[in-house]
């Protein structure tokens, strides 16, 4: 199964860093977010990408073209005046990425609707690049399968952080309490599953994912919510960047479920 990763925005929330890179680029303990999202497939078996960017798009490109060399231990033998390359181990993950400039501003939807082409007409997962989680992708793709709607998306619940005021009629505060794990929204996190009938919801470049296609999904009844209750954390502004590389570097990193 074909896994689709959006990467094609200017990340302008974290301007200190996407201003030279495209945002899935920003590194995570030495490592794009992005290579962190695609290991969390990876360990489920699926290993074959499609990756919609734009912004820099070819700084995507050009580490993955470098990634067999950056990933492997490398001998350079000149010495019969030819340049040989010699290698003796390689790390290299087992994956197919296909990398598609899906345009510069070019909306979350119609990137989407770019690719149509290297997903085919078969079921797909996609996600965000710039988000980490522990979502169990196969009991993901069960519940969607379970349900046969166009639609799954992950939801969770982020939370209150502050201490919440219940107010009644007249402004009278019915109670104040601390903050509990039953406050807040849940929000779409990605880690979705989608049916190739996403494709003739979207209308083109200038389509918001979020916006016109997912209304169509859910005045149709075609869309479904997952919610996962493990870890899941964005990277949007510089401190959460920071958030998350600290927790790696702690070597407790809840998304890492794959072995080294």
């Amino acid at each position: 199964m074909k896994v689709v990763i959006l990467a094609g925005g200017f990340g302008t929330r974290i301007a200190e860093e996407s201003a030279y890179k495209p945002k899935p680029m920003i590194e995570i303990g030495g490592m794009p977010i992005l290579w962190h999202i695609m290991k969390i497939y990876s360990s489920y078996g699926m290993n074959e990408f499609v990756i919609c960017a734009g912004y820099k798009q070819h700084i995507i490109k050009e580490w993955f073209a470098d990634y067999f060399l950056h990933s492997s231990d490398i001998t350079f033998d000149y010495t019969s005046g030819n340049n040989e390359m010699i290698v003796h181990n390689k790390h290299v993950e087992p994956w197919k990425v296909t990398i598609v400039d899906t345009g510069l501003n070019t909306q979350t939807g119609g990137r989407i609707k770019r690719i149509r082409e290297y997903v085919g007409n078969e079921t797909f997962m996609l996600t965000y690049g710039d988000a980490v989680g522990d979502v169990n992708i196969p009991e993901l793709l069960k519940f969607h399968q379970d349900h046969g709607k166009i639609g799954t998306i992950s939801m969770y619940n982020f939370g209150q952080n502050k201490g919440v005021v219940e107010v009644g009629e007249n402004g009278l505060i019915d109670a104040f309490r601390e903050k509990s794990d039953t406050d807040g929204d849940l929000i779409n996190i990605g880690f979705m599953v989608m049916e190739p009938a996403i494709f003739d919801l979207i209308d083109g470049d200038d389509t918001p994912f979020e916006k016109e296609p997912m209304s169509r999904l859910v005045a149709a009844k075609e869309l479904v919510g997952y919610i996962h209750k493990g870890y899941w954390q964005c990277m949007d502004t510089q401190r959460e960047k920071q958030q998350i590389d600290k927790l790696w570097e702690s070597g407790n990193a809840p998304w890492k479920i794959w072995k080294d």
